[in-house]
């Protein structure tokens, strides 16, 4: 499987804001943002305002990267959320939140999105008793996510976006419903990611 296997504080340099990519450390003091918040790269004060085009390109590498994907899979994506009826743009937010390993680190049971895929691809997740290895695989309502070692949760169960829940009886994270725009915290402008694929 392809991944981005380079700096990830990088990343969060290149957007100009935190992506919270590496999770305790983002909001330690040892956070590349507040140590050197200027654009990676040699030439970083030559660089000129940005066109049209530019916006929307930083835009889509910004919600790529906080999401952990690389280019085929994020526009397949949003391929699939264009053939399904309904706003595009919240769409296809509301499939990338949906997928496990998002709903994992959303939940607490991973301290970032990249410690989910790995405790997915470890078989450490389930979703209704059924051992689910693909960090990809969208979540349904009703659909009940439990980890095998409930120890590793980071959050307190008051912390949960409103789309999810704690069951306390059966021990893991029930889905209430499907998010809407509103219940997305992400600070990601979808217009932008809809113009640039419409292009």
């Amino acid at each position: 499987m392809a991944r981005y296997t380079g700096a990830k504080c990088r990343l969060c340099r290149r957007e100009g804001e935190k992506l919270f990519l590496k999770g305790a450390r983002c909001l330690s003091e040892k956070c590349a943002i507040t140590r050197r918040p200027q654009v990676p790269g040699q030439h970083f004060k030559q660089r000129s305002r940005l066109s049209d085009y530019g916006k929307h390109l930083r835009e889509k590498q910004k919600a790529k990267r906080i999401y952990g994907m690389l280019e085929a899979q994020f526009k397949g994506t949003f391929e699939k959320a264009a053939k399904i009826k309904g706003v595009t743009g919240e769409v296809f937010l509301q499939m990338l939140e949906t997928r496990l390993d998002s709903v994992v680190f959303l939940s607490g049971f991973a301290t970032s999105r990249q410690s989910a895929r790995q405790m997915i691809r470890h078989k450490k997740v389930k979703v209704d008793g059924k051992i689910i290895d693909i960090p990809s695989y969208q979540i349904s309502k009703d659909n009940l996510i439990s980890v095998d070692t409930i120890q590793s949760r980071t959050k307190v169960v008051e912390d949960l976006p409103v789309w999810i829940s704690w069951d306390e009886k059966k021990n893991g994270i029930s889905v209430i419903n499907l998010p809407n725009r509103d219940d997305i915290s992400s600070d990601i402008n979808e217009q932008l990611i809809v113009e640039f694929y419409s292009r």
